[in-house]
């Protein structure tokens, strides 16, 4: 029988106070998908440092390559013995042209571009790529980047590929296409380790799979013996009963409603649509469909240019942040490290930003800034040792509660929650769905922008769909069915 292509015995890794992996032991096959689950915090993230040689195991891990046991621990080792990972955030150098990135590092004193650009396109065409190889990288789509990191994990001769939330920032159909490509790598005999949250694609792609929970190796199982609820029960250590609390709250007047609303610059045009007090309103549609532009507009990013904004019935100018909050609306963005928290600093900062005036900006205000930030970090149960540490050290889940609260110390009557659950665990995902539950119980309206259909078919009482840049429908919690919003989604939808 041939050796597994990488084969993980004994691994732990310890830092100053904290078991970050205990005895860590699967293989993977050539010609395999493995799908590697845990919530955030689970110790994959480690894992995966120490498989590409960022990060040193404990004395007593071992790690085969081919059946050979790796002595020199080092990235530029295990690249060399065709180990690659391609994350969910690209580490291409955007200003470069996609010839330049597929063919960087290459060693050689004279360099002949036409030959490379040549191998260059025949890496893409390997993997059913078509980018222009002049086009500099920063003006490529998240799939198509995710597509060049991947041919160029093929062209440094990787036959293991670590793919880590490959299609957590992808629409549908670039998901699909990725997918498809995983099958055709597959069939080529490399072996993928597949990290993801998404278990409808892990349950298709997967031959087996492993569990982590909270640095330990809970199992390795093929895919015939799991199913959704089992992997849930598996990482969380608890029965997930309902994923999706749907909570029944009485809906009341409408807070906010938009008539004819538009803005040039984001081909947003002619929305009208009204939001209640209780209601959670999800809004779908394909990536690019105007959602994230819509929400923009209503928080003051990108202001309006005819239609109107009604707020309790009055028409009111939102040309900016402060105008929005001085109306109650709240918005926590799409892009959680980017706009949504500032990794860098404690997590006290980060939940009171907003209210550095109103808390006098002073070193006189911290006693209060740290009751508030504390308050809103035990009722979101933010995991932490302190609301003084970098919110950088904390999980996904965690530091898309901190966004949540930094909002919420606000005090709004209208929260936008533009993909609140997207790249974070299942356990944490019930987390932040039963927050929902419970503020719109508390008279919040919620505009929820999800492209998880479950998850808005789970949780909202209507679901407006959006398709370039207009409302192509909204549907009733009883007319709304997976079928139903597709069909008003898709272009060809009439």
């Amino acid at each position: 029988m041939a050796s597994p292509l990488l084969a993980l015995r004994h691994i732990s890794k310890t830092y100053p106070g904290v078991r970050a992996l205990r005895d860590i032991a699967f293989d993977l096959k050539a010609g395999e998908v493995h799908a590697l689950l845990g919530e955030n915090g689970a110790g994959k993230s480690t894992l995966i440092k120490i498989i590409t040689g960022v990060v040193e195991p404990d004395p007593g891990s071992e790690i085969q390559v081919n059946g050979q046991i790796v002595s020199h621990h080092s990235p530029r080792q295990m690249q060399s013995l065709g180990i690659a990972a391609v994350y969910q955030n690209p580490t291409l150098f955007n200003e470069l042209s996609v010839a330049e990135n597929l063919r960087i590092g290459e060693d050689g004193v004279f360099i002949s571009w036409s030959a490379r650009r040549k191998a260059a396109q025949e890496l893409l065409a390997r993997i059913g790529a078509t980018l222009d190889l002049d086009a500099p990288v920063r003006t490529l789509r998240m799939a198509e980047k995710q597509l060049l990191e991947i041919a160029r994990a093929i062209g440094r001769k990787a036959r293991v590929l670590i793919l880590d939330e490959p299609t957590a920032s992808l629409s549908h159909q670039d998901a699909e296409r990725l997918l498809d490509l995983v099958e055709a790598l597959r069939a080529q005999g490399v072996g993928i380790l597949y990290i993801s949250h998404r278990l409808e694609e892990v349950l298709r792609i997967a031959d087996r799979v492993t569990v982590l929970r909270d640095g330990g190796h809970v199992g390795t199982f093929e895919k015939r013996e799991v199913d959704r609820p089992r992997l849930i029960q598996l990482m969380a250590g608890r029965d997930l009963a309902e994923l999706f609390p749907k909570t029944t709250v009485p809906i009341g007047e409408v807070v906010l409603e938009t008539v004819d609303l538009c803005c040039a610059a984001s081909g947003v045009s002619r929305i009208s649509l009204s939001l209640r007090r209780g209601e959670i309103l999800g809004l779908a549609g394909l990536v690019g469909a105007g959602r994230t532009e819509l929400a923009r507009i209503l928080f003051g990013l990108t202001p309006a240019t005819s239609g109107q904004i009604r707020v309790d019935g009055q028409a009111v100018a939102i040309h900016s942040v402060g105008e929005a909050i001085a109306h109650r609306i709240a918005y926590v963005p799409e892009d959680r490290k980017e706009h949504g928290v500032i990794e860098d600093l404690p997590i006290n900062e980060n939940i009171t930003l907003p209210l550095l005036r109103r808390l006098n900006g002073s070193w006189l205000a911290e006693p209060k800034e740290d009751a508030l930030a504390a308050s809103f970090a035990q009722q979101l149960a933010v995991k932490a040792p302190s609301i003084h540490v970098q919110t950088r050290t904390l999980s996904g889940g965690n530091q898309q509660k901190v966004a949540l609260s930094r909002w919420l110390a606000t005090e709004p009557r209208i929260l936008i929650l533009d993909e609140p659950t997207q790249g974070i665990d299942v356990g944490a995902k019930a987390e932040i769905h039963r927050l929902m539950g419970q503020l719109a119980r508390q008279g919040l309206a919620i505009l929820l922008i999800s492209s998880e259909l479950p998850e808005l078919l789970g949780l909202a009482d209507r679901i407006a769909v959006m398709r370039r840049g207009r409302l192509a429908g909204v549907l009733s919690a009883k007319e709304a069915a997976r079928e139903a919003v597709l069909k008003l989604a898709m272009e060809e939808a009439v």
